[in-house]
């Protein structure tokens, strides 16, 4: 029998999370193994909607957020690829029907000043001159200039590829069929047989991630759901930050952008039902006309405009949409970054630097008690 492959670090998932942590960990000088189960980026970091926003996050996770947003904005430079990243600006809106969220707004932008997050609110004529664009019932808004959006279909791949340049070892197509602890290493069987090995181990397997959890003693509630996604035909480009709905109603909460060739991206709405074991995801038509309505509210000059692609993917959900990162409380060197509730795709150059930082010296500036894996009491 061929001896396991040895590393210093296997990681099961390739994902943002887990792309860029292999990136992260080469160069802090740590071998790595990352084996995915289909190709890098093809689940939920490759189908979201590309939001590059730290606004709307839980006060928490702004240190977290603003470590991410110091990459993105390097990222074309760190990676030798243009993975479309702009910083044009996010921006938060509420209607009318909704006047309490705007004060809400203007509570979170006092609070998360202090996590060096500055936004600016709008209403009025102020509004209407910026962006006269907005539908009616539009209120308010928050509007945060320096985030942005990306292409997430090329990000993932593109920390992977600049891992691999740098001596990390990828394989795709490479679904895992047993994890264990063998004394001081894992050993990682893939369904084809390979064997890995390592003294770290670190999870990063979105919506499946829950499955090695508990084979490690730790089993989570994680469940899953599917994104509703549309893109448009070309037209011209004046609308530049990607903008989304607060609102507590999830038929009302979309969000929109538009990339330079023209297209306008969109998602929210009603959720897909999610197939985790078949890797699928079913995409409602009802969802897709929910979602559309929803956006000729918010911006209604897009109503003559002709969708031409709908799609979603498979996202991992806690009940309490916090991920699981940072070390397991049941075994040493197992590591998870996991279940970032469809809110994953900023965060995720941050995660996977300070993973690879936790990882490689044992410690993180980043407080990672809200994502401690026995908060559910599982462990």
């Amino acid at each position: 029998m061929t001896a396991p492959a040895s590393s210093d670090v296997i990681i099961i998932g390739g994902g943002i999370m887990g792309c860029s942590a292999a990136f992260f960990l080469r160069r802090r000088g740590l071998s790595v193994t990352l084996l995915e189960s289909d190709l890098v980026g093809r689940q939920a970091s490759g189908t979201n909607f590309g939001n590059v926003r730290r606004q709307g996050r839980p006060l928490y996770q702004l240190a977290l957020a603003n470590r991410a947003i110091a990459i993105w904005r390097e990222i074309g430079m760190l990676l030798d690829c243009d993975v479309e990243y702009r910083q044009l600006g996010h921006m938060r809106v509420c209607y009318r029907t909704r006047p309490e969220l705007a004060a809400a707004m203007e509570q979170y932008a006092s609070d998360a000043r202090h996590s060096d997050l500055d936004l600016e609110i709008l209403s009025g004529n102020t509004l209407r001159a910026r962006f006269p664009f907005l539908g009616k019932e539009v209120l308010a808004a928050s509007f945060s200039p320096f985030c942005g959006h990306a292409n997430p279909r090329l990000v993932s791949p593109a920390f992977a590829r600049a891992a691999q340049r740098l001596g990390a070892v990828v394989h795709e197509r490479c679904a895992v069929a047993e994890t264990s602890k063998a004394g001081d290493d894992f050993l990682v069987v893939a369904a084809d047989a390979r064997q890995f090995r390592a003294p770290v181990l670190l999870i990063s397997a979105g919506a499946w991630g829950d499955r090695f959890a508990s084979a490690f003693g730790e089993p989570l509630p994680l469940s899953s759901r599917g994104p509703n996604m549309c893109v448009t035909e070309p037209l011209p480009y004046v609308l530049r930050p990607s903008i989304g709905v607060v609102t507590p109603n999830t038929e009302e909460s979309v969000y929109i952008r538009q990339v330079e060739r023209g297209n306008l991206v969109m998602g929210g709405s009603f959720y897909n039902p999610s197939y985790p074991d078949r890797f699928r995801v079913d995409v409602r038509p009802e969802n897709s006309l929910s979602l559309w309505r929803q956006i000729q509210r918010l911006i209604p000059a897009v109503s003559r405009v002709g969708i031409i692609r709908t799609w979603s993917g498979i996202e991992g959900y806690l009940p309490d949409s916090a991920p699981v990162m940072g070390p397991s409380r049941t075994t040493s060197g197992l590591y998870y970054a996991f279940g970032f509730a469809g809110a994953g795709f900023q965060l995720g150059p941050g995660v996977g630097d300070a993973m690879a930082e936790l990882i490689a010296t044992g410690r993180t500036n980043i407080d990672l008690t809200p994502y401690r894996a026995d908060r559910f009491g599982a462990a």
